[in-house]
């Protein structure tokens, strides 16, 4: 069954908003690198490459479903931050703000009755959940810490175990 239009359209406006957010990702990595923060940069570096997965998850779907993909381009991003803590809260609104979008693509779905839709939205739902929590953690240790060099010295080798995991590929057993 074609991807009815205005499902078409909500998505195509998330696959630009997913690769802006990569984009966001990458300059905050590039950031904290700058700044000698290789474990934060990392840390960051793995969301640049979670949210290209998220944009392609979405970009393959609606070929999928005989729509159509319209790429527009992609807004500048910041690339600067106060400090640490500042980066971070701006990585947890993003994500909330995120949220909201997955969210709206979802009422549209749902207005439209596109079960497929409303079924791979869901995935986004759960996504979302997680990476409010994963940066809603780091915030609270970061607040916890303050500015003592020692603690932010083993949180930044703490992130730099992170690796990334292509969560966007499922499995069948």
């Amino acid at each position: 069954m074609k991807i009815p239009v205005k499902v078409e359209e909500i998505l195509n406006k998330q696959v630009n908003a997913e690769f802006w957010s990569a984009y966001m990702y990458l300059s905050m990595s590039a950031w904290f690198e700058e700044k000698g923060l290789k474990g934060f940069a990392n840390w960051m570096y793995v969301q640049f490459q979670e949210e290209n997965t998220h944009a392609l998850k979405i970009y393959h779907f609606v070929l999928g479903r005989q729509g159509n993909i319209k790429l527009q381009p992609i807004a500048g991003v910041p690339a600067e931050w106060k400090d640490i803590l500042d980066a971070m809260e701006e990585t947890y609104q993003h994500e909330v703000k995120v949220t909201a979008m997955i969210y709206n693509c979802l009422d549209v779905a749902e207005k439209e009755k596109d079960r497929g839709t409303v079924s791979m939205l869901q995935w986004f739902v759960d996504e979302q959940i997680e990476e409010e929590t994963n940066v809603d953690d780091i915030i609270n240790q970061l607040k916890l810490i303050g500015n003592d060099g020692q603690a932010i010295y083993h949180l930044d080798k703490e992130l730099a175990t992170r690796v990334f995991v292509d969560s966007t590929i499922t499995t069948t057993v």
